[in-house]
C-alpha cells in the first residue's frame, strides 16, 4: 500500500515537473523572440523633423554618488534644444549641492527643491509632478539619476519619436549590477516578467500591455497632461509601469525600443535594495487580488525553484520502479531547462557573465522569498520601503498590475 501511495506521488511529482518544463521552453521562445525581433532605438527610417524643446524630468533623492555622471552624460548631449529640471527630493546627502553646482554652470539645468510631499503621494511620482510644473518643453524625458546616456540618446529618441509618429516611446536600457546577489537574481526575475512585458508584447496594438522603463521613456506634453500627469499614479508602487498602461489605454501610441548599448541604469545599489524592490513587486498585485497573489507566488515557487529539491529527492530516494524513473528524467530536464533560461537572459538580455548563472536556484530561492515577504507584509505600515522612506499602500489602489 505504501509503495502504491509513493507512486502517485511520485507521478503526481512527475506531471508537475513535466508542466515546469513546458513553461520553461515557452518562456525561452518569448525571451528569444523578445532579443532577436524588438525594434531598437536607433534603427527606424528617420524622416525630416522640428527639433521641439525637450524638459528632461530628473528625480533625485540621496543620489550623491551616481547624479554627477547622470547630469554630465546629460549635458553631452548632441541634441540642442532642451532642459534639465533636475529635483532635490528632500535628500539627506550631497544631492542638492551636486544639482546646484551644475545649475551654476550650465543654464540648462535648473535646480528644483520639491516641497514637502503630501501623505497620498509617492515620493518619486511627487518629485516627478514638481519637476513637471517647471517643465516648458513641448516633450517630456524622464529618466533616473543612476542613468548613463551615449551623447546621441536625446536626438535619437526625438527622430524615432517624431518619425514614426508616437505619443510616447521608452527604451529598454542595459541594467548595471553591482553586488554578486543582486546579479544572480535578476537573471531569474526578468525571465518570469518577459511573460508579460517585452517590447513584442507592449508594440503589439491587439494586446493591452502596456509599460514605461522608468530609467527612460519620452511623452508628449499634450498626451501626459492628457492621460493626467503624475497626479494620476500618484499613489501607485510602480508609477513607470502604471504610466504606459494608462498611456496604452487611453489610446496613446506607444513603443518600446532596446537600447541597451546607449543607456545604462543601475538596476539596484545592494542586496537590500533588490530585496525591497522584490517586495514591491508583489504588494501593489496584493491589494488588488490577494488570491491573485497568492496564486502568482505558487507559480513562481514552482517555476523558479522546485525543479531542484524535486532533483535531489529522485536521487536520494531512487530506486528501479517506474514512477522514480520517470520523475528523476523529469526533474533532470527541468532543471536544465532553468539553469539554459537564466544563461540565455544572463547572456543576451542582461550581458552578464555565465558564471551567475550556475547560481540560477538560489536566485530563484530569493525572487520566491521576496514575493513571500511582500505578501505576508502587505498590510503593515512599512509594508514598502525605498529611498528611505517607508510606506503602507493598504489604503491607496493600486491600478498597474491590474487583474
Amino acid at each position: 500500500m505504501e509503495d502504491i501511495i509513493l507512486d502517485v506521488f511520485n507521478f503526481v511529482f512527475t506531471v508537475i515537473l513535466l508542466g515546469i518544463f513546458i513553461t520553461w521552453i515557452s518562456l525561452m521562445n518569448t525571451m528569444y523572440k523578445s532579443f532577436t525581433k524588438a525594434p531598437f532605438l536607433d534603427i527606424f527610417e528617420k524622416k525630416e523633423t522640428d527639433m521641439p524643446k525637450v524638459s528632461v524630468i530628473l528625480p533625485a533623492r540621496n543620489e550623491e554618488d551616481f547624479i554627477t555622471k547622470c547630469l554630465e552624460t546629460l549635458c553631452k548631449q548632441n541634441y540642442k534644444n532642451f532642459e534639465i529640471i533636475a529635483i532635490n527630493d528632500s535628500s539627506e546627502d550631497k544631492t542638492g549641492e551636486i544639482i546646484e553646482k551644475f545649475a551654476k554652470n550650465d543654464s540648462r539645468v535648473i535646480h528644483v527643491s520639491a516641497r514637502e510631499k503630501p501623505k497620498n503621494w509617492m515620493g518619486k511620482n511627487w518629485a516627478c509632478m514638481e519637476g513637471f510644473k517647471k517643465a516648458t518643453g513641448d516633450l517630456l524625458l524622464f529618466t533616473d539619476a543612476d542613468t548613463k546616456f551615449k551623447k546621441n540618446v536625446m536626438e535619437l529618441t526625438v527622430s524615432h519619436l517624431l518619425s514614426e509618429h508616437l505619443d510616447a516611446l521608452t527604451v529598454i536600457p542595459r541594467l548595471r549590477c553591482i553586488d554578486k546577489i543582486t546579479k544572480i537574481t535578476l537573471p531569474m526575475l526578468s525571465t518570469f516578467l518577459h511573460s508579460r512585458y517585452s517590447a513584442l508584447n507592449v508594440n503589439n496594438p491587439k494586446k493591452e500591455v502596456g509599460y514605461f522603463f522608468g530609467s527612460f521613456f519620452m511623452i508628449t506634453r499634450e498626451i501626459y497632461e492628457g492621460i493626467g500627469t503624475h497626479e494620476i499614479v500618484k499613489q501607485e508602487i510602480v508609477e513607470d509601469g502604471a504610466l504606459g498602461k494608462i498611456t496604452k489605454e487611453s489610446g496613446g501610441v506607444l513603443k518600446m525600443v532596446r537600447g541597451e548599448h546607449l543607456i545604462e541604469a543601475l538596476y539596484s545599489r545592494s542586496a537590500k535594495e533588490m530585496w525591497n524592490g522584490l517586495k514591491r513587486l508583489m504588494v501593489p498585485l496584493y491589494h488588488q487580488n490577494s488570491s491573485w497573489a497568492v496564486g502568482v507566488f505558487f507559480a513562481v515557487l514552482f517555476i523558479l525553484f522546485m525543479p531542484i529539491p524535486l532533483l535531489t529527492y529522485s536521487i536520494i530516494a531512487f530506486d528501479s520502479s517506474l514512477s522514480f524513473t520517470t520523475l528523476l528524467i523529469s526533474a533532470i530536464i527541468s532543471t536544465i531547462t532553468l539553469f539554459l533560461a537564466s544563461a540565455l537572459e544572463a547572456k543576451m538580455g542582461l550581458n552578464l557573465s555565465l558564471v551567475y548563472s550556475i547560481f540560477a536556484p538560489l536566485g530563484g530561492l530569493i525572487v520566491v522569498l521576496g514575493f513571500l515577504a511582500g505578501i505576508l507584509q502587505a498590510n503593515k505600515s512599512t509594508a514598502v520601503s525605498w529611498r528611505g522612506r517607508k510606506y503602507s499602500v493598504k489604503e491607496f489602489p493600486q491600478n498597474f498590475l491590474k487583474v
